[in-house]
């Protein structure tokens, strides 16, 4: 077991650990002092469907793991038809590497497993990235018979990325354009790729996802449970896993930051990974601090406190005034002639809240924190 110094998804060759009877690919490159990151795929993807522009830049200081699930790609054994399965084999695989501790990026499926991973083995993870993904008795996860998607998934002329590009990106032309660069990037490897996921793997995970949706006793109680910091990420148009079951982790997470990305879908990461990277590092002070304030007697919140970043807005006080940029999301705020991006300008403005006594309170109404 080695790790790629190329630290690119591009270049990293697939290597292949034997733990039990299960034999599983992966690829592993990056290296630094973080813990490493366990990335965690989406519905039928493989090693091949992580973005580099994704990838990449996290493997900057720490070491990236991708890792085929049993029975996906080049990963051997059948497909487990429960996201309960699916997190046993995660497991196995990083006690198989030697992994005590890591943090996890699950996309999709991935995040329901990462999820499930942090109820079954709470050390084995010290931060969880959620992206597009739904917690335990959620709503509106894969029904692939909807219209929406259902006109896609039909069509004899969407076949293989072009596809993806249809339904993991709004329809805009905006969004499909960032859907065409996000198929550009993937089609970079030439070599060492995984087979395409047929039949018996997209029937599994599919029992896997109506499995998900039950739920007994009190709804989302188990999350409640899950006391690591977790971003949340999704796209206010995810056809695929409805936006809504974002809010519902961000709610029912004791430690969890919400955002939500404006013009895009189910691929929101890969169309705006400039502005998720830099957010996936500080996840931790930031809410930690985001915490503190709304804790504070001193502090008006509104019911939907925990929904901050689903649109752009303007956001003003006494020192500090901002509007939107160009790049959605990637809001810029200007404070002593400083242009922060937004999770700097949070943990800036709040470690100036915690100690400044003339602050107005700090208000979430569902959207950006406004004063």
């Amino acid at each position: 077991m080695t790790t790629s110094k190329t630290a690119s998804n591009v270049a990293a060759p697939t290597q292949f650990l034997q733990a039990g009877e299960h034999g599983y690919a992966y690829r592993r490159f990056g290296e630094g002092s973080a813990l490493p990151l366990l990335f965690l795929q989406h519905f039928t993807g493989t090693l091949d469907n992580w973005d580099p522009a994704i990838t990449d830049p996290l493997a900057s200081g720490r070491e990236i793991t991708l890792f085929d699930n049993a029975g996906v790609g080049r990963s051997t054994g059948p497909v487990p038809p429960t996201v309960a399965g699916m997190a046993k084999h995660a497991l196995a695989f990083l006690d198989g590497l030697g992994v005590a501790t890591c943090d996890v990026l699950g996309f999709s499926l991935g995040g329901m497993i990462a999820q499930q991973m942090a109820q079954d083995r709470p050390s084995i993870i010290r931060r969880m990235i959620l992206v597009g993904t739904a917690p335990r008795g959620g709503e509106d996860i894969m029904l692939l018979e909807k219209p929406s998607l259902a006109k896609y998934l039909t069509d004899a002329n969407l076949r293989g990325y072009a596809l993806l590009q249809k339904i993991f990106f709004a329809p805009t032309e905006s969004s499909q354009a960032a859907g065409a660069a996000f198929i550009e990037r993937l089609a970079q490897r030439k070599e060492d790729r995984d087979p395409r996921s047929g039949p018996a793997v997209a029937g599994a995970q599919m029992a896997a996802f109506r499995d998900w949706e039950k739920f007994t006793g009190d709804r989302f109680a188990n999350l409640r449970n899950i006391r690591q910091p977790t971003l949340v990420v999704n796209g206010i148009h995810d056809e695929m896993i409805h936006v809504s079951n974002s809010y519902w982790l961000s709610q029912n997470l004791p430690n969890a930051v919400l955002l939500t990305y404006p013009d895009s879908g189910h691929g929101s990461l890969f169309q705006f990974s400039r502005v998720l990277c830099p957010a996936c590092d500080g996840i931790s002070h930031i809410r930690l601090r985001l915490r503190t304030v709304l804790s504070s007697s001193r502090y008006r919140t509104s019911s939907a406190s925990r929904l901050w970043g689903q649109t752009s807005a303007l956001v003003s006080s006494d020192h500090l005034t901002g509007t939107t940029s160009g790049f959605p999301f990637s809001t810029t705020y200007v404070a002593s002639s400083a242009a922060l991006p937004l999770p700097t300008f949070f943990a800036e403005w709040i470690a100036r809240a915690g100690t400044n006594k003339t602050s107005p309170a700090l208000s979430v109404t569902g959207g950006l924190p406004s004063t």
